[in-house]
């Protein structure tokens, strides 16, 4: 790939009424640029300085005094994109800012496209593309997790992982390409149950990486929490609990909400994108008709169902509508109006919404067919969690917190040491990955030649390379760096 020459600058902070306003500037004509407009008090010239100093002086627009300013000198390639950079810090607000930005563009740079200095960083060799893709990541951050997760990508913790991985699967290429130029040295004898063994090993650690794709993306977008149940349910309520406000209309009317209420919160530290839907039942009335088929739509999509029951009211066919649409995903069931006498049998739920259940003696339940089982359930399931709680007292809502954090991580909130794939394109570099060792692994048990050994190994290390961008084309970066922020 070729890098353009030219130098550029951008606007770094917010373009708002602030303290301080930081224009950037990076190229190889960065300091002489920012030179032809700046005036210290010793009249010093800019490239005189040593790297990384600040500077006290002025910006001028040839006679006209612009304002008063620190210089921050950064020469390659020890600067953020690897090329001479200069970041002028002047008063914030967005006159001046744009005023100091318009002098400099005056003067011989061009404007940034958006994420142009990272793309810098990367395309020099700085940072690698999953550091690149990190550092949008941390800007973005809309929790504490996706922050401390977007930190430790940023530090290489991806980067080293799939490093080492490649130079794993690069070893066995070069040794069969090798042992087939030079077979009177190099003896293949043997060599397939050692590969395999490899191959074994390198497959279980990048279906541990490929698995992590959902908890990356949930930390880095949240978790999407759709509250379905019947009309009078207490979903509004809960929302408003939630969210700490009343959000949704509470009344004694069912089917008071009409439309979905979305709602982003954090929860203990997670963000949840929460909508709150129209009561599941079977209607004539047209509007809330929609709001149903509109509830159902989301709900299928959802990484999260909450599901809302009102434990003092018996079970109907509209619950059971609602279990045959949530059957299989990660579900909680609130039995609210806990403080009422409750006619519910939690275990008549459970178990419609279990994705299986072990049969023993002694424990029955009936499903909505009349038919009755004994059954136990099956506690490696997890998908499902019961909580009792009343929203006219708040009660249950801390245990909910704590619920949904063990249902996602496993209780292992902090992820001190986890690797995660944060973004789809990763996430479809690294199934790639995995495919061709698989392919790789058939072809062993097969006894194929070791010409498609190598091949599949190959796509292996080509694919894991996409990762990081050792293996990307230029159309694909520009399309990443696109979407990043200005000045960035």
């Amino acid at each position: 790939m070729s890098l353009k020459s030219e130098t550029i600058a951008a606007v770094a902070t917010a373009l708002n009424d602030s303290g301080i306003g930081i224009i950037r500037v990076s190229g190889d004509e960065a300091i002489e640029i920012v030179n032809k407009i700046y005036k210290s008090p010793g009249k010093k010239n800019l490239v005189d300085f040593a790297s990384h100093t600040i500077n006290y002086g002025f910006i001028y627009d040839e006679e006209e005094l612009i304002d008063e300013v620190m210089v921050s000198i950064f020469k390659a390639p020890r600067s953020y994109t690897a090329e001479d950079t200069v970041e002028i810090n002047c008063h914030g607000g967005v006159l001046v800012t744009n005023k100091v930005l318009e002098t400099v563009i005056k003067n011989g740079a061009r404007i940034a496209e958006p994420g142009e200095f990272t793309k810098r960083a990367f395309l020099n060799g700085r940072i690698d593309l999953s550091k690149a893709e990190a550092v949008m990541d941390m800007i973005s951050a809309k929790n504490d997790f996706a922050m401390k997760s977007s930190l430790k990508q940023m530090r290489g913790n991806l980067y080293h992982l799939i490093k080492d991985l490649r130079a794993e699967i690069l070893y066995e290429i070069a040794f069969i390409e090798s042992a087939l130029d030079d077979p009177e040295h190099i003896s293949l004898e043997g060599y397939n149950e050692k590969l395999s063994e490899k191959v074994e090993s390198i497959i279980k650690r990048i279906k541990r990486l490929y698995e992590t794709a959902d908890n990356g993306k949930m930390l880095k977008e949240g978790i999407n929490t759709v509250i379905v149940g019947k009309p009078n349910a207490g979903k509004s309520s809960l929302l408003n609990i939630l969210v700490g406000e009343e959000k949704a209309i509470v009344t004694d009317i069912a089917g008071t909400t009409r439309d979905m209420i979305q709602e982003s919160i954090r929860l203990s530290g997670i963000g949840l994108n929460i909508i709150d839907t129209a009561g599941i039942r079977s209607t004539s009335d047209k509007v809330e008709m929609i709001g149903v088929e509109r509830a159902k739509e989301v709900a299928v999509d959802a990484d999260l169902i909450i599901y809302v029951v009102d434990s003092s009211v018996p079970l109907d066919k509209n619950d059971r509508e609602i279990m045959n649409l949530i059957k299989g995903k990660k579900v909680i069931v609130l039995l609210n109006k806990s403080d009422l006498n409750s006619v519910v049998d939690e275990s008549v739920i459970v178990s419609n919404l279990y994705k299986s259940v072990d049969v023993i003696n002694n424990e029955e339940y009936s499903d909505f067919n009349n038919n009755v089982y004994n059954v136990k359930f099956n506690k490696f399931d997890d998908s499902v969690k019961v909580i009792k709680t009343s929203t006219k007292e708040n009660l249950g809502i801390e245990e909910l917190e704590e619920t949904i954090k063990d249902m996602f991580f496993k209780g292992n909130i902090k992820m001190n040491d986890e690797v995660m794939l944060t973004n789809l394109r990763q996430r479809d570099a690294v199934k790639d990955a995995l495919d061709s060792l698989l392919m790789v692994k058939r072809s062993l048990s097969d006894n194929m030649p070791e010409d498609f050994l190598s091949i599949d190994l190959m796509g292996a290390y080509s694919s894991l390379g996409y990762v990081i961008g050792e293996e990307i084309g230029e159309d694909v970066v520009n399309e990443i760096f696109s979407k990043f922020c200005m000045g960035k």
